[in-house]
């Protein structure tokens, strides 16, 4: 999964070591910008080396790729350019979803990290898919080195979310405050989605954030998980589907969808609009400043 965070760059990270500039990209459409910033190393006579997920989906299909000095190859802890809170535990994922790079960039397999340093943010891609063992190892690093646990930002697989799980993580999680992320990508994991609603359902709202993916769906169908997440006090987050090679930042449109509708559906929820009106009443960016988040009403 991918979402909302805190603290993260906006998917571009530069930094220098000697004479050579590293550059990470985490997003195909940072592509060009990423292209910018190694034309600008290069003048300077710096040694451009350039790696992260965007380039794995892009292989030999931008003009980055022409003028870095070096593509690809392992940088360790570069995700703490993108935020120096963030760690991995473990890469890779075994459940295989169609729109996810996790299984084809890291493998459907989990690489285990147990060298790992426990800091705030967690970015694990499938935390209750591994091994109980190491569940029980994360925590306890955690536990054991007094770090809080802000956010598990990847969040936990409802197919592998069992009360065993909740239990593991109970602690950790509630005395870091941050929230409990899982997916609600599509109709088919509506009943494990709604098991982990019911396990938390002691949990306030708030802390409680459910990534539902749009667009991925006729618009009836996110529309109706949206709606069954808020109805069981959780705070949906919407995420449009995009291509995994998309040079620009939009929606892939699909189905009933059109880009507006992608983009006015996500601004609705994500903003939370929805506490103050229906989708129906809400008719875009225009009309957002008409809404009182105080008052709770339509002016």
């Amino acid at each position: 999964m991918s979402g909302h965070t805190r603290n993260f760059s906006d998917g571009l990270a530069e930094w220098i070591e000697g004479d050579t500039c590293y550059i990470s990209v985490a997003f195909t459409w940072k592509l060009n910008q990423a292209y910018d910033h190694a034309v600008w190393a290069k003048a300077l006579g710096q040694t451009v080396k350039i790696g992260g997920p965007a380039l794995f989906l892009n292989q030999m299909k931008h003009q980055v790729f022409e003028i870095a000095d070096e593509v690809g190859g392992d940088y360790p802890e570069a995700v703490l350019h993108h935020n120096p809170e963030a760690t991995f535990a473990s890469r890779g994922c075994p459940v295989g979803c169609w729109f996810c790079i996790v299984p084809a960039m890291e493998g459907k397999e989990f690489t285990l990290i147990p060298e790992f340093i426990p800091r705030p943010i967690l970015c694990d891609n499938n935390l209750s898919g591994l091994p109980i063992d190491y569940q029980l190892y994360i925590v306890a690093q955690y536990q054991g080195m007094g770090v809080k646990l802000r956010d598990a930002n990847s969040g936990f697989e409802p197919r592998t979310f069992t009360r065993e799980v909740y239990e593991i993580w109970k602690d950790l999680v509630d005395e870091g405050g941050g929230p409990w992320r899982f997916a609600y990508d599509d109709m088919e994991e509506r009943d494990e989605a709604l098991a982990v609603m019911k396990m938390l359902e002691d949990t306030r709202g708030k802390r409680k954030q459910v990534y539902t993916l749009i667009g991925n769906e006729p618009f009836d169908a996110c529309m109706f998980r949206i709606q069954e997440v808020i109805d069981n006090g959780c705070e949906p987050y919407a995420q449009p589907l995009m291509k995994l090679n998309a040079l620009d930042k939009k929606p892939w449109v699909r189905f009933d969808w059109t880009e507006r509708r992608l983009l006015d559906v996500a601004r609705w929820v994500n903003r939370y609009l929805y506490k103050y009106s229906t989708f129906e009443e809400y008719r875009g960016p225009v009309k957002t400043r008409h809404i009182s988040l105080e008052q709770g009403s339509l002016l």
